[in-house]
C-alpha cells in the first residue's frame, strides 16, 4: 500500500508543478530577422544586419541577405539586438523542482559509485523552472548528477521539448566525480578533524581507483569479445558508461574548488590518463600554471558569492574570472549545481565579473562561446554563424544588463513561448490593483 501511495504522490506533485507552456513545433518555413544589431560573438557586430535560418540551421548572417527562399517569414526587428542563446554550463535544471520536496529531486542516486546514472533520462521537460530560466535568454543547460563519488553522466539539454529525447542535444557530455575534501571540515553544526578527513579521503580514492580499474578490465574484455566475434561477457551498464571516458571521447567533470582538491584531482587524472574539466574552481586561478600545463578548462561557479576564507578580500569571487582570463585559462561562468531556480541569473554572474575588471566581450563569451567549447558543442551553438543551430535570442539591449528584456528566443529555429509563471503572476496582480483602482 505504501508503494502505491508514493507513486500517487509523485504523480500529483509532478502534475502540480508542470509548466503550462506548450513546446514549440519544428520550424516550418525560413525566417529572416532584419534591421537588427547582430552580435555573433565570434566576430565583429553587424549593425543593421540580417540573419536567416531554415530547418533550425542558420543559413546566412550578413549586413543584407538577398535571394530569400520561398515562403520566408520576414521579421523587422527595428533596431533590436540578436545574440546567441546563453548556456547554463553546470546545473541541475530539469532534475529538481523544489529542494524541500524529496520526490521532486532526481539529481542524486543512492550509493557512492553510480556511473550508469544518465541525467537526460531523469530530465523533466515539464519543469516550471525551465520557462522562467528561458525568459532570461538561457537556451541550453548542462544538466548534471551530483551524488556520491561517481555521480553518473551529464547531458546538454535544450530548454524546450515534449520529452527528454527531444530535448537532448548531447549525451553523454561527461562523467561526474566529486573530489573529496583535502583537510578538516568545519561547518557550524558539522565538523570533521584532519585525521578523519584523511581517512575518508583515502577510502574514497580507493573506491574511485577500484571503479576505474574494473572499468578498464571490462573494456579489455569487451574489445576481446569484439575481436573474436564471440560474446563471452555480459554487458554491465556501470562500466559501459565509463567506456567513453577511458577512450577520451568525453571528459570527467571533476567537482573541486579548493586548491589542494584541484592539485590532487589533476595528479589523479594524469595517473588515470583521462581528460578532466574542473567544476567549481574557486581556487583555479591560484593554480593557473598547472591547469594551463595540462590544458584543463574550468567551469567557475559562484561569482556572486562570499569569500570562503576570513583573510581573503571581499571581492575574491568577483575577480576570479578576470584572474583566470589574465592567466590564459580556458574557463566559463556558471551558477553551479547547488540549485536550479537561480540559473535565470546566469547573465548577471557574467556582468558581476565584468564590473570587477573582466572585459565586457569576455564576459559575454563566458556564458556563450566558452561553455560551448568546454562542453564540446561549439560546432552547434555558442556563436551566430552559418551552419550552426538557430539557437538565439532577441533583446532590447545588452543581455548582461539587468534592465534588458529578452523579447524572444529560438531554439533550433523553433519559436519559443516566452510566457512563464513569474510573468503570469505579474499580469494577475497588475490586474488586481487596476480593478481595485490603486494604479495610476
Amino acid at each position: 500500500m505504501r508503494n502505491y501511495v508514493n507513486i500517487i504522490l509523485i504523480i500529483v506533485i509532478n502534475y502540480s508543478f508542470a509548466s503550462d507552456q506548450v513546446p514549440a513545433p519544428e520550424q516550418k518555413h525560413p525566417i529572416l530577422l532584419k534591421n537588427c544589431t547582430i552580435h555573433p560573438v565570434s566576430g565583429e557586430d553587424i549593425r543593421g544586419g540580417s540573419i536567416l535560418f531554415e530547418k533550425g540551421i542558420i543559413t546566412g548572417v550578413a549586413s543584407r541577405i538577398a535571394n530569400l527562399p520561398e515562403n520566408t517569414e520576414i521579421i523587422d526587428l527595428k533596431g533590436k539586438h540578436v545574440y546567441p542563446g546563453l548556456i547554463a554550463a553546470a546545473s541541475v535544471i530539469g532534475l529538481t523542482e523544489i529542494g524541500a520536496v524529496a520526490v521532486t529531486r532526481d539529481f542524486s542516486e543512492r550509493g557512492e559509485v553510480n556511473p550508469n546514472v544518465r541525467a537526460e533520462v531523469a530530465y523533466n521537460p515539464d519543469s516550471e523552472i525551465i520557462p522562467v530560466t528561458r525568459s532570461n535568454g538561457i537556451t541550453l543547460a548542462h544538466s548534471c548528477p551530483t551524488g556520491g563519488i561517481i555521480s553518473g553522466t551529464s547531458a546538454i539539454m535544450m530548454l524546450d521539448g515534449w520529452t527528454w529525447e527531444k530535448s537532448t542535444l548531447k549525451a553523454p557530455a561527461g562523467l561526474h566525480i566529486n573530489w573529496p575534501n583535502m583537510g578538516a571540515v568545519r561547518y557550524r553544526r558539522y565538523r570533521v578533524s584532519e585525521e578523519d578527513a584523511a581517512k575518508r579521503r583515502e577510502e574514497t580514492l580507493k573506491k574511485l581507483d577500484s571503479a576505474f580499474d574494473e572499468a578498464r578490465r571490462y573494456l579489455v574484455a569487451k574489445q576481446a569479445d569484439t575481436g573474436s566475434g564471440i560474446i563471452k561477457h555480459n554487458k554491465d551498464l556501470r562500466w559501459e558508461a565509463m567506456v567513453p571516458v577511458l577512450k577520451k571521447e568525453v571528459p570527467v567533470f571533476m567537482h573541486a574548488g579548493e586548491i589542494r582538491q584541484i592539485i590532487s584531482a589533476v595528479e589523479w587524472a594524469n595517473r588515470q590518463n583521462v581528460k578532466i574539466v574542473i567544476v567549481g574552481g574557486y581556487d583555479a586561478w591560484r593554480v593557473a600554471d598547472l591547469l594551463n600545463k595540462y590544458k584543463i578548462p574550468v567551469i567557475y561557479e559562484g561569482v556572486n558569492s562570499l569569500p570562503r576564507r576570513r583573510w581573503e578580500d571581499f571581492d575574491t569571487p568577483f575577480t576570479a574570472p578576470l584572474k583566470m582570463y589574465e592567466a590564459g585559462l580556458k574557463y566559463c561562468i556558471s551558477m553551479g549545481t547547488g540549485g536550479a531556480s537561480n540559473h535565470r541569473n546566469t547573465p548577471y554572474e557574467a556582468s558581476k565579473a565584468a564590473s570587477y575588471g573582466l572585459p565586457k566581450e569576455e564576459a559575454l563569451k563566458s556564458v556563450t562561446l566558452y561553455p560551448a567549447e568546454i562542453l564540446g558543442i561549439a560546432d552547434r551553438v555558442g556563436t551566430l554563424e552559418k551552419g550552426k543551430d538557430a539557437t538565439l535570442m532577441i533583446t532590447d539591449g545588452d543581455p548582461l544588463e539587468i534592465t534588458t528584456q529578452v523579447e524572444q528566443i529560438y531554439i533550433q529555429g523553433k519559436t519559443i513561448d516566452m510566457s512563464d509563471h513569474h510573468k503570469g503572476l505579474y499580469a494577475k496582480y497588475k490586474e488586481k490593483y487596476r480593478q481595485l483602482g490603486k494604479t495610476e
